[in-house]
């Protein structure tokens, strides 16, 4: 059991620290960090989908007015270590798919830079690409873990028999498209090289773990590496690892000694270069007695990643625990693609995951006469069915029925298609979500008394979460002072270390660090500290994170409004009601959880990255005609939660909140669509073509 502070700072509603800075647009990002005397590189891409390049013609590019150095694979420095293929960029002449960079310019400026990347000359042997997704093809494979370390398949019991023996049985196959995460500020980086030590401006998750990485590719110690970002215009996941450009910045500013070089991405180059969601098809299979008791769930998911390097999304692990059932089975299988390689996007697995399933228990209700939200209350578990280990908290229960009387879910009529307003068809769903409540081993903090104030010092990122604000807080509990004599100071690699923020773990880390740095500079010095007291400490262990399954738990209730003419989809209210452990900041935890909901509504009736199987890109790849949730997309849209006490988790008593309120959202908003038409729609987005043709006369 852990220690809780007693709260007096956390728990209360404080502004952004870093509001300020960001709206009167003086806080510097990536990109714009004042260097004296900057060079700009803008990257050449392939053109092809498979093949090599035989030829890179650079003369008529060099030859332009500004243009200082043009890179190949011909000409470009070799990296140390070439291990991630990903991050090889300019080591080989391969072209592993369509977009690879295969040439870098660098320029005095931006305009010139681009310019001169359009003048290189290519040419290819080119190979017949393969870049098509399907549960079909021949040669799907196991790998051997999925994402980060879970075993790929899990069974208990035996579905198929289960299954044969069930009263009722749902068994249908769902998909979700491929995303591409978006943030506001795109990838940027400033990479300057002095006296052999390169320093890094990066819009990233994770200073220290971009500096881990791109010390190993050079071949640098890693105190020969300084990455700097205190301020990250959002990253949703994409930003948790170092991608290509990181390594493209720090090779051409080795190129120019003794000058910065800045890189950013466009955001069409953001669909080939910053990962993605990979796409699924979800095979889900429900047999439940007449009483709606689940007797078998199976779930089997195809997805694709790179030929080049491997990432197997965790599509399956929340039907692992979610629901009792004595017969459960999932599995998982990639096909290895001509296409870029697929990372974290917010809420990695158990976004996409629990679409299927919770698709999948809406369809096994309809079919079985019973309330949806009663249907899942049925199937509670006592403990979590896949590790056997009790919950430190579970109260999906209370976020289904709370929810439940918030949304007015009583007055609903059950059956579909019958609610009218006028030219709309009317109907509510519900889904519930999970997200893992973790904690990431790794991170170190300071607590220091300057000049009156106190500082908490760690190397964490703050990607628009709230990281500036929370941090003061928790470090003010610690210490038992106002969280005004506070300051936090993150974002740099002089910082002590800190894991990435992902996982919903940054705040439970890094906070766990700071709280530990805190009562040791108090055992040490007391209430009365001399200027320069300093104490610094570890994030503890806590052996209850084995012994308890620690998750987030919520319910999503939607309304959706089809018209009857013509199909168009509204969703007129989204309510969200969440336990989560104590709020640490109610302002700031409100955003996140309605960020996510957003991101979610986005996810079930627009976004879907269009794979052109001809050239292998994705041929919307701007915001132009990658549709997202907009203003006048969103209605109603309200988040709640519950006062969750759990003492197994940290010492703030606190779950992840940035990544749970996109799951489930895609589902509930397909099952109140199916509500208010009779038709069902299992694969995503939800767009009028697919209700169309079904709507009652």
């Amino acid at each position: 059991m852990t220690e809780l502070l007693e709260p007096a700072a956390i728990g209360r509603s404080h502004t952004r620290r870093d509001g300020p800075a960001k709206v009167t647009g003086t806080a510097p990002y990536a990109f714009e960090v004042p260097v004296d005397n900057p060079l700009h590189c803008h990257p050449v891409q392939a053109t092809i989908a498979r093949g090599r390049c035989s030829r890179v013609g650079t003369v008529e590019a060099e030859s332009l007015d500004g243009v200082l150095r043009v890179l190949t694979p011909f000409t470009s420095e070799r990296l140390a270590d070439t291990e991630d293929a990903e991050l090889a960029v300019l080591q080989d002449r391969e072209i592993p798919f369509r977009g690879r960079v295969i040439g870098l310019v660098v320029a005095e400026t931006s305009e010139t830079a681009r310019h001169a990347a359009d003048l290189v000359e290519v040419e290819y042997d080119t190979e017949t690409a393969d870049v098509t997704l399907s549960a079909e093809r021949d040669d799907l494979y196991k790998p051997d873990k999925v994402n980060p370390s879970f075993p790929t398949d899990s069974a208990e019991g035996d579905v198929d028999a289960a299954l044969r023996d069930a009263d009722v049985t749902v068994e249908q196959t769902y998909t979700t498209a491929m995303y591409h995460n978006n943030p506001l500020e795109p990838h940027a980086t400033t990479a300057l090289w002095e006296n052999g030590t390169l320093t890094l401006w990066d819009s990233t998750q994770g200073v220290h773990p971009v500096r881990q990485t791109v010390s190993k590719l050079f071949g640098l110690p890693a105190d020969h590496v300084r990455v700097i970002g205190p301020y990250v215009g959002g990253g949703f996941g994409s930003k948790g690892t170092a991608h290509a450009h990181v390594v493209l910045a720090a090779l051409a500013a080795r190129a120019v000694p003794g000058r910065p070089v800045r890189l950013a991405l466009t955001r069409q180059q953001m669909f080939s270069q910053a990962g993605y969601r990979t796409p699924t098809i979800q095979r889900m299979r429900l047999g439940a007695g007449q009483d709606g008791r689940l007797r078998a769930i199976g779930l089997d998911v195809v997805e694709q990643t790179s030929r080049i390097k491997e990432f197997a999304e965790q599509t399956a692990l929340p039907a692992r625990m979610m629901y009792a059932a004595p017969n459960r089975a999932t599995t998982h299988r990639l096909a290895a693609l001509d296409v870029p390689v697929p990372s974290w996007m917010r809420a990695p697995g158990e976004c996409p995951g629990m679409f299927g399933p919770e698709v999948a228990m809406d369809e096994l209700a309809a079919e079985l006469g019973i309330d949806p939200v009663e249907l899942r209350i049925r199937n509670e578990p006592e403990r979590d069915p896949d590790t056997g280990n009790p919950f430190s908290s579970r109260n999906l229960v209370a976020c289904l029925r709370t929810g439940a009387e918030n949304f007015g879910w009583a007055e609903r009529d059950p059956r579909p298609g019958v609610r009218r307003d006028g030219d709309w068809l009317v109907g509510t769903g519900v889904a519930a979500s999970v997200y893992p409540a973790k904690r990431m081993p790794g991170s170190t903090a300071v607590v220091r008394f300057e000049d009156g104030r106190y500082v908490a010092e760690i190397g964490a990122a703050d990607i628009g979460t709230g990281t500036w604000t929370v941090l003061p807080q928790i470090a003010a509990d610690a210490l038992g002072v106002p969280v005004e004599r506070v300051e936090a100071r993150i974002g740099d690699t002089a910082h002590p270390t800190a894991t990435v923020a992902g996982g919903s773990t940054g705040t439970a880390s890094w906070g766990s660090a700071v709280v530990a740095a805190a009562r040791a500079f108090r055992d040490k010095y007391g209430e009365d500290p001399e200027n320069g007291a300093e104490a610094q400490a570890d994030m503890p262990e806590n052996p209850d994170e084995d012994r308890y399954a620690m998750y987030a738990f919520g319910a999503q209730f939607a309304e959706a409004r089809v018209n009857a003419d013509t199909g168009e989809i509204r969703v007129s209210r989204l309510h969200g009601t969440f336990a989560a452990g104590r709020i640490v900041n109610p302002l700031t935890a409100r955003s996140q959880f309605l960020g996510g909901m957003t991101m979610g509504l986005s996810m079930a009736l627009h976004e879907n990255s269009v794979l052109d199987p001809r050239f292998g890109h994705v041929v919307n790849h701007d915001l132009a005609e990658y549709h997202i949730a907009a203003n006048a997309d969103i209605g109603d849209l309200r988040a709640d939660w519950l006062d969750e006490h759990d003492p197994h988790l940290n010492p703030m008593g606190s779950k992840g909140i940035g990544e749970i309120g996109i799951v489930g959202t895609a589902a509930a908003v397909a099952n109140a669509v199916f509500h208010a038409t009779g038709v069902r729609v299992r694969d995503l987005p939800i767009t009028l073509d697919k209700v169309l043709a079904g709507l009652p006369d």
